[in-house]
């Protein structure tokens, strides 16, 4: 149960003016609960600061906002309540013990918690999967978003301990990239076997990066060490792409 001091600055901060161009509410909350791409859950979960920012995105309306700003602001909404729904089910284990019917059939049928439109946005529904592919994806056809959004799974981008924001975002997400596709237990390059083992999201959304694996490989070499970048430029068409199996065991600190 929360505490009357608790309830009071829940108020306070729901009754704050909305300021979509920045995100600094949500910052704090990944500050002090994100460490290393994980999430304390059990912190998190008694931190009234996400409810109030949830609330200031409910108040937004996206369209009045400019091209880079509905970006972080779509980011930020994908990962927010994506936090939100594992905390308002905490303790879980996986992401996945959210679908009614498991990951497979519920993929199937559309069960999952990335199709349940829980997410209410300006008076209009929002599933997870509403942000990623008909807004991230489709409008704003940017390849990174995928090294952003962060699903609460250890295969997934580490999350970050800020929030996007407009006036950096294209040094957040450059950041983002070069994080995930430096990080072994991700996506792995071996140079002498000139073969890359990628995580499961180039399979997933392998159009994104290219309609090809020269182009996929082509694509992620600018976010790679010198030594890998040069022999993929120059014989790109030599590299094989393996996919790594997706772990996807809740994100949370041990």
């Amino acid at each position: 149960m929360r505490s009357l001091s608790a309830i009071m600055l829940l108020i306070i901060l729901y009754f704050q003016p909305a300021n979509a161009q920045q995100h600094k509410l949500f910052s704090s909350v990944l500050q002090d609960c994100v460490f290393n791409g994980l999430v304390d859950y059990d912190k998190l979960k008694n931190d009234v600061r996400l409810d109030a920012y949830l609330h200031q995105l409910n108040k937004t309306n996206p369209e009045t906002l400019t091209r880079e700003e509905q970006l972080s602001f779509w980011i930020n909404a994908y990962n927010s309540f994506t936090l939100k729904a594992i905390v308002d089910n905490y303790p879980v284990k996986s992401i996945n013990d959210l679908h009614t019917g498991g990951l497979i059939l519920g993929s199937l049928l559309k069960t999952t918690i990335w199709d349940d439109d829980f997410i209410t946005i300006n008076s209009n529904r929002y599933s997870l999967n509403d942000i990623e592919h008909n807004i991230l994806r489709e409008i704003f056809e940017e390849p990174r978003i995928h090294f952003a959004i962060v699903c609460a799974s250890i295969s997934c981008p580490p999350l970050r301990n800020e929030a996007f924001e407009a006036n950096i975002i294209n040094e957040q997400l450059n950041d983002q990239a070069i994080l995930f596709l430096n990080d072994a237990s991700r996506n792995f390059f071996d140079l002498k076997e000139r073969t890359a083992h990628l995580s499961k999201i180039f399979d997933w959304f392998d159009e994104d990066f290219g309609d090809s694996d020269k182009k996929v490989m082509l694509y992620i070499s600018k976010f790679l060490p010198d030594a890998i970048k040069k022999s993929i430029l120059r014989e790109p068409q030599n590299w094989n792409i393996k996919y790594k199996s997706y772990n996807w065991n809740l994100n949370k600190i041990n």
